[in-house]
C-alpha cells in the first residue's frame, strides 16, 4: 500500500518561538522597523555600502546562527520517521536540518543564511567566517577570492528564486497527498502558488498560521493556535 506523502510549506511563523521574528505579521520586523527591509533588498544592498554595513551588523547582533529548533520543527522530524515527508521552507535559518531532518528532505526555497555568496565570482563561503571578520573590525567584508561584494546565500527581496528549486517544489506539490502550510502568510509568490497546485492535484490542505491566509476557505482544516504547541497535535493525527 502506498503511504501518504506529506508536503510541508513552512514560513517565518514556525521559527518565531526560536527567537527569529517574522517579517509581515502584526508584530513583525517590518512593522517595528520599516527601514529594515532595505537591509535584505538586493538593490539597496548592492548600491549603498552603508546598507551593507548595517546588514552585516544586524546579522552579527541578532545571532540568527545560534537559534535552536522548537517543538514545531521537532514535530516534523517525528512525522518524517513515520511517513514520507518533504519540507519546502521559505525560511533561511536551517532549523529544520538542525532539528534532525536530512538535507534531502528539505528544499530551501529562499536559500540559507548559513553560507555567503559572492555577487561577482559566485563562490560560496561560510557565514561564520564572514561574521568573524565583521567582529574583528571589517564592516563590509569583501569576497576573499575576487574582492567582490559578499551577500548571504539567500534570495533577497528583488531577486528571483532558482528555477530548478521551483521545479522540484512544483513536483512535490503535485505529488503530495497532504499539503501543510505552516507559519506562512501565503502571500509571497511563487511559493504562495504551491498550495493551489497541491489542491488542483487532489491534496488535502491544512493551514496552521496565527493570521488569516488567502487559502483558509479552501483548507480542510485551519489551526490558529501557536505553532509550537498546535503542530505536534496536528501531525499526530496524520499518523493516528
Amino acid at each position: 500500500m502506498t503511504r501518504t506523502l506529506v508536503a510541508a510549506l513552512t514560513g517565518a511563523g514556525i521559527s518565531t518561538d526560536s527567537g527569529i521574528p517574522d517579517y509581515r505579521g502584526p508584530r513583525g520586523l517590518w512593522q517595528r522597523d520599516p527601514e529594515a527591509q532595505r537591509l535584505v533588498t538586493i538593490g539597496p544592498y548592492l548600491d549603498d555600502p552603508e546598507v551593507r554595513r548595517r546588514s552585516w551588523r544586524m546579522r552579527l547582533e541578532t545571532g540568527a546562527l545560534d537559534a535552536q529548533p522548537n517543538a514545531g520543527h521537532r514535530a516534523l522530524v517525528d512525522l518524517a520517521a513515520r511517513l514520507p515527508v518533504r519540507v519546502l521552507t521559505q525560511n533561511v535559518d536551517g532549523l529544520h536540518q538542525k532539528a534532525g531532518l536530512p538535507d534531502r528532505k528539505v528544499l530551501e526555497l529562499h536559500g540559507t543564511v548559513h553560507r555567503t555568496q559572492c555577487v561577482g565570482c559566485k563562490r560560496y563561503g561560510e557565514m561564520t567566517e564572514a561574521l568573524a571578520r565583521v567582529a574583528a573590525g571589517e564592516p563590509d567584508p569583501a569576497c576573499p577570492h575576487c574582492g567582490g561584494i559578499l551577500k548571504p546565500a539567500t534570495v533577497m527581496f528583488g531577486e528571483h528564486l532558482d528555477p530548478q528549486v521551483l521545479l522540484k517544489a512544483d513536483a512535490i506539490a503535485k505529488a503530495c497527498d497532504v499539503f501543510l502550510a505552516i507559519g506562512s502568510s501565503l502571500q509571497v509568490h511563487p511559493a504562495a502558488a504551491l498550495p493551489q497546485i497541491a489542491l488542483e492535484h487532489g491534496a488535502r490542505l491544512i493551514v496552521v498560521n496565527a493570521e488569516p491566509t488567502p487559502f483558509d476557505e479552501h483548507a480542510a482544516e485551519v489551526v490558529r493556535e501557536p505553532i509550537s504547541t498546535a503542530l505536534p497535535e496536528v501531525l499526530a493525527r496524520l499518523t493516528g
